[in-house]
């Protein structure tokens, strides 16, 4: 079943529309590179599209009504908004789930020290990566350090042309005959990801805010460590003990850049999952007023289990829906149950892309290939399904149709061959209440790495799939055999 290349099927104006779509689509990874940033970007822009609180709703004691805009933020890390349908919510909704986490580094909670006159930051890697893709590279701090008086500094360095960046040193290729014949497993350890941040000793003689006595304390001790604590606290007012109060993520440094002599690709840090999150962003804001309310939830803690208070297998999601249920008149849990288990998902998350360079890690009949438009995996998991949302033949059936309709380009996928691995989704999670769910997204190559690669037409094509399934209302079909909007 050979899908069409996307870019053959796209006439002159809309190509038009996918390049001002990718534009706004790679500032966004440019903004967002972290959790709380991409908070801070989604919140900025569903404000000015009309969204309101919802807590900020719940506490006035407002009702609210078909057509109404409302969002939910947890923690500063995860999100949840609502497009108010005219159908009561006991019916169900239409939800795109996607995670706006990513592969990283973390730094530690006690990180600076110095060893062979430099000053590194201890970290530990985040997510499922290739830790020898992360050495020799320009890197990026991005976080915040709470102090204990409640302050909030932000820290982003590594970004703008004049600041500075860090990296992970490798050893030189003179030297390098054993670690060449380890495993790439083992070729970069885990605890050797640290960051260095520094090499000039701190000169005590030179103007600093230091005080005489701190001078005196630190004269003959981790000189350039030294040094980089005095610029931290001139610079940020942070001391040492701060790094127990902080989150500190770090990224590749440099913006997303269009790829290709043709520029028909993105490369960025990111694209998993941030592409699916800005697809689903922009579907619900290019929504009217739908049948089924519309939901969107960008969650945390994906890469790593969807745990935690942020991640998707907390309450966060379940709570929102009860809160608004309440607000538009339709409280009690079985009534939460109803509109849970009658809703439908996407779960919108990437796909492998079929790579010629490694060839034999895939099926070619049952593979993603860049260009041919947004994916579909019925399942994921590993090897014989495990930890699978494997979607019925009725629902697939159903978005087919809805497809075919909207003329939205898709293909299917699994990811790689049945005994090479695998992958998770967040699709599982949501299934638990029985609700329909299939994942869904875009192919990614180099899915993982620093650097991550997509096709133009497969992003937007993504937000179009997006916004076709917001609009429908439901699986039984009308005597002409459609489903009604």
């Amino acid at each position: 079943m050979e899908k069409k290349n996307v870019w053959e099927v796209y006439d002159a104006s809309r190509l038009e529309e996918v390049e001002d779509f990718t534009k706004e689509y790679m500032q966004f990874l440019d903004e967002g590179k972290t959790e709380r940033e991409c908070i801070d970007y989604l919140v900025n822009r569903i404000e000015g599209e009309g969204y309101r609180e919802l807590e900020s709703l719940r506490r006035a004691g407002q009702t609210l009504h078909a057509g109404e805009r409302v969002y939910h933020v947890c923690m500063n890390k995860s999100i949840v908004m609502f497009h108010i349908g005219s159908l009561p919510l006991e019916e169900g909704m239409n939800i795109l789930g996607a995670h706006i986490d990513s592969p990283r580094l973390d730094v530690k909670q006690d990180p600076l020290y110095e060893d062979g006159g430099f000053a590194y930051l201890d970290t530990h890697y985040y997510g499922g990566v290739k830790k020898y893709q992360w050495v020799t590279i320009p890197l990026a701090l991005h976080g915040v350090v709470v102090k204990k008086d409640g302050t909030t500094i932000e820290i982003k360095v590594g970004e703008d042309e004049d600041d500075p960046v860090f990296f992970i040193s490798d050893l030189l290729i003179h030297l390098a005959a054993e670690q060449l014949e380890k495993k790439a497993s083992k070729v970069i350890e885990g605890e050797a990801l640290d960051i260095i941040v520094g090499n000039r000793p701190l000169k005590l003689t030179e103007e600093t805010s230091l005080s005489e006595g701190d001078k005196e304390n630190k004269k003959e001790k981790d000189p350039v460590k030294q040094g980089i604590l005095t610029i931290l606290k001139e610079d940020y007012g942070m001391e040492e003990e701060d790094f127990l109060s902080a989150e500190l993520e770090v990224v590749p440094a440099g913006r997303a850049r269009e790829a290709g002599f043709d520029r028909s690709m993105i490369l960025a840090y990111g694209q998993d999952d941030r592409v699916c999150a800005f697809a689903s962003l922009k579907a619900m804001l290019e929504l009217d007023t739908p049948k089924r309310t519309a939901c969107c939830i960008l969650v945390d803690k994906e890469e790593i289990g969807s745990v935690g208070a942020t991640g998707m297998r907390s309450r966060f999601f379940e709570n929102s829906v009860a809160e608004l249920m309440a607000l538009c008149g339709c409280e009690g849990d079985l009534a939460l149950r109803r509109c849970l288990a009658a809703s439908y998902m996407l779960s919108s998350d990437v796909s492998s892309a079929f790579d010629p360079a490694y060839a034999s890690s895939f099926d070619k009949k049952n593979v993603a290939y860049l260009g041919r438009g947004m994916v579909f995996n019925k399942f994921t998991g590993s090897r014989g399904k495990s930890g699978s949302n494997d979607a019925n033949a009725e629902y697939l059936a159903y978005i087919r149709a809805v497809f075919e309709e909207e003329e939205v380009q898709f293909q299917t996928a699994e990811l790689g061959k049945v005994d090479l691995g695998g992958g998770g989704t967040i699709a599982y999670i949501l299934a638990l209440y029985g609700m329909q769910v299939i994942d869904s997204g875009v192919a990614v190559l180099n899915m993982h790495a620093p650097w991550e690669a997509t096709s133009k037409v497969d992003v937007f094509e993504t937000k179009r799939g997006y916004g076709a399934f917001l609009k429908y209302s439901g699986m039984q079909r009308e005597k002409n055999g459609s489903y009604t909007v």
